[in-house]
């Protein structure tokens, strides 16, 4: 037999086969947006039930998605597992100040702090209740600040009876800055602290991420913001019914200050301090 020196092919039955890299394991925690692969589903994360992770897209869906890989995070292939049990010291409360064991409500201070409405007063609740309760001190909505001079007035602020006054969209030259600088210069103004943050609606002091977008959509100065907004989101909008609604669901993703912008923290523990302050 000849010896066939080029008979036989020394790279047959070879494969060349690209390693597989495995997915990054990320913590299913609540609010992580992510994408499941095979349907395409778009949603946060909402809660864990057993070895299955609950998302829930923009327009309220719910859907039940098996822990582990199969999901991306900005177009990268991730797995996901259930959050670890988290330990902690010290119990803190939702605006991060310590929790006082067994503490009971405090018999309310004259002090007062004012809010222009009901979301802003629930939303002031859902982070700072545990420490205004600790301290005595009440919240009041307002429904809007357009007599807030005259509501000044009527209050008779002075020394261990002072308030202090949340606003929406207190910047330079709006019609709020105007009326917090009358307020600022009437017999009341040093017993009365007036502040504010720079979002036209309190909804936009819950960081966007929350909700499942990236940014607060712009609105048209002539359509209602809070309209416009759930428009803008596809969410029902047709009467004040929907409106409340939308606010629940917005609220429902607050569990603490690290949900909120840092701007408004400031501002309200500005206020406790305030209206708190020995004389």
């Amino acid at each position: 037999m000849d010896d066939d020196r080029y008979g036989s092919d020394v790279l047959a039955g070879f494969t060349r086969k690209t390693p597989s890299i495995p997915p990054t394991i990320v913590e299913a925690e609540r609010d992580l947006v992510v994408e499941d692969v095979g349907s395409g589903f778009v949603g946060a994360v909402v809660g864990l039930e057993q070895r299955f992770v609950k998302l829930e897209d923009r327009f309220g869906r719910v859907r039940l998605f098996p822990l582990g890989a199969g999901f991306l995070i900005d177009g990268k292939a991730v797995a996901l597992r259930a959050p670890k049990p988290k330990t902690t010291a010290t119990a803190r409360t939702a605006s991060g100040s310590f929790a006082v064991a067994d503490a009971r409500a405090r018999v309310a201070l004259p002090s007062r702090i004012f809010v222009e409405g009901r979301h802003d007063a629930e939303l002031v609740e859902r982070v700072w209740g545990d420490d205004l309760r600790v301290e005595g001190v009440v919240v009041e909505y307002l429904e809007g600040v357009d007599d807030l001079d005259q509501i000044i007035r009527d209050f008779k602020p002075g020394p261990g009876r002072k308030v202090g006054v949340l606003v929406d969209h207190l910047v330079a030259n709006s019609k709020e800055s105007r009326i917090a600088d009358a307020v600022a210069r009437g017999p009341y103004g040093a017993s009365v602290l007036v502040v504010g943050h720079p979002f036209v609606d309190i909804w936009q002091a819950v960081k966007p991420a929350r909700i499942g977008i990236t940014q607060w959509p712009n609105v048209p100065r002539n359509i209602e913001w809070k309209h416009g907004i759930c428009e803008a989101l596809g969410w029902p909008h047709a009467d004040q019914a929907d409106i409340a609604r939308a606010w629940k669901r917005i609220l429902g993703r607050v569990n603490s200050y690290t949900d909120l912008e840092p701007v408004l923290l400031g501002r309200v523990e500005q206020l406790i301090d305030f209206v708190t302050a020995p004389e």
